[in-house]
């Protein structure tokens, strides 16, 4: 693709120019000069494997460089986590699931993976007092922290969080590709992750208009952290064995977000009313006949888009 219409992500140093960025422009940022602890000196693969040994853990295994949500080109497996460790900052491995060329994803779950949200305090107590928070957002609006452990060279599917967060780089590179919720229909969505998964070599065949979305990108090192906020689309390529951890917090009052959400991946509760609307709509227009439908289903596009304007 054309890399002429890349927009850098910008750099802040200072905490407090970070929390009114947060309030005011709603925009992805990378925060340097923040301490986020010893984490960045002590989590390596020796500290980690002795901290954390025989903690189990769930992972996505794949042999593709592209993880898909939507076709599923993973398995999940379980794995002690010093084996977990062991084996993602390999190129190749000895024990495998599939080949000797697999990769591998960690993204922590609550103590009960069914009930229980992720906190690193609570599944990971021998490591957590080793990295720092920026407080960027009230004590009461967080959510969840996640620890995420990734082999070198594997992209992660294009998808958007309902939730703000940053990702803290604590070991490894990674380089995001994000694109703003103004963009979202050129981005040919299939709930909240994109079909377009090859961003950088895509199929416009398939998806003509993607090359019309705004693209943000920057690479993240470690030290940096990356706040990117509620409904902006990422896509992130780990160019090295990383170590990191996100932290999500509400920008809304508790209300908008459903309770029994554990991930903090299902939509806004008054948009998922809306979509079940939706669908109950798309079933009348249907049992018209096509003259009648195609007519009523301009209406409707027109009255959405006069309701954008309000």
């Amino acid at each position: 693709m054309n890399n002429s219409n890349v927009i850098s992500v910008p750099i802040l140093f200072n905490l407090e120019e970070a929390k009114n960025w947060i309030e005011t422009k709603r925009e992805p940022f990378i925060l340097k000069n923040f301490d986020y602890g010893p984490c960045l000196k002590k989590w390596n693969v020796d500290y980690l494997s002795q901290k954390a040994e025989n903690r189990l853990v769930k992972i996505h295994v794949s042999t593709a460089s592209e993880m898909d949500f939507i076709n599923k080109n993973f398995i999940y497996r379980t794995l002690p986590f010093a084996e977990l460790i062991k084996r993602a900052s390999k190129e190749n491995q000895t024990d495998f699931f599939i080949s000797e060329n697999e990769k591998y994803y960690l993204r922590s779950l609550g103590t009960d993976d069914r009930k229980d949200i992720a906190n690193i305090k609570a599944e990971f107590p021998e490591i957590a007092d080793d990295i720092c928070f920026p407080p960027l957002f009230d004590k009461e609006k967080f959510f969840s922290s996640v620890f995420r452990i990734t082999s070198s060279n594997l992209r992660l599917w294009t998808h958007y969080d309902i939730m703000d967060n940053i990702l803290i780089q604590v070991s490894g590179r990674k380089r995001i590709i994000l694109f703003p919720p103004s963009d979202i229909e050129y981005l040919y969505m299939k709930g909240d992750k994109s079909l377009v998964l090859e961003v950088d070599n895509p199929d416009l065949e398939k998806y003509p208009l993607f090359t019309k979305a705004s693209r943000y990108e920057c690479e993240l090192n470690p030290g940096d952290g990356i706040f990117i906020p509620s409904l902006w689309l990422h896509n992130v390529i780990t160019l090295d064995f990383s170590i990191g951890v996100n932290v999500f917090w509400k920008h809304l009052d508790d209300e908008f977000y459903e309770k029994k959400d554990i991930y903090g991946n299902k939509d806004l509760l008054n948009a998922q009313k809306a979509f079940l609307f939706t669908d109950k709509s798309l079933k009348e227009l249907n049992s018209m006949p096509l003259y009648y439908k195609e007519f009523y289903t301009k209406r409707i596009i027109e009255a959405l888009k006069d309701n954008l304007n309000k």
